[in-house]
């Protein structure tokens, strides 16, 4: 249902200051917000041409979720799998999976069988998750084996680059940094863009 009315037609650039610039482009929160949405448009039509990852990042209330979905929404109109998970709830699946399997293994297969083969992945607030060495090693691994299988991956997160650096390890920003779209949402949350 929410993808219903969660689309690019009704993403609106009227939340988004035109005054409010950021210091180090001069970009106003509006000219950043259009950029953010012009690039996940392009993403979803080059889908089936080329291999990308997008990483979303910002303040809350300002649009990540509703563009994540905007891309979910026409990527299966379009007929490709997608996977669409807080992390929260992400990493409850792989816990789960990885903690609580049957003596045959083949439920955790299963998981990240499907978590690594589908052809978006999409990860919604990450950074609200408790971080602790499962999830940090589980995070790696997973955006690594995509990148290697050439399954895209979209992630969307309150974590600036150093936030993520901190919780997720150099090697866990490399890999982003290096096969990631960056994008960032400025503003300071709703009513204040």
């Amino acid at each position: 249902e929410l993808l219903k009315e969660e689309t690019f037609s009704a993403f609106s650039l009227d939340y988004y200051s035109a005054e409010q610039t950021d210091p180090v482009t001069g970009l106003s929160a509006r000219d950043c917000a259009r950029y953010a949405l012009t690039e996940c448009r392009r993403f979803v039509q080059d889908f089936d041409r080329s291999f990308e990852n997008v990483f979303l990042y910002g303040n809350t209330g300002l649009g990540k979720t509703f563009l994540s979905h905007c891309i979910a929404k026409e990527l299966i109109e379009q007929s490709h799998s997608v996977i669409y998970m807080s992390a929260v709830r992400f990493f409850d699946v792989l816990a789960d999976a990885s903690f609580h399997k049957g003596s045959s293994g083949t439920q955790e297969s299963s998981v990240y069988r499907d978590f690594y083969d589908c052809d978006l992945l999409i990860i919604d607030d990450l950074g609200t998750e408790l971080p602790n060495s499962f999830t940090v090693s589980q995070f790696f691994l997973c955006i690594n084996e995509r990148i290697l299988r050439k399954k895209s991956t979209l992630i969307s997160s309150n974590l600036d680059m150093e936030a993520l650096r901190s919780i997720y390890s150099e090697r866990t920003l490399s890999r982003i940094i290096s096969s990631y779209t960056i994008r960032q949402l400025p503003g300071s949350g709703p009513g204040t863009f």
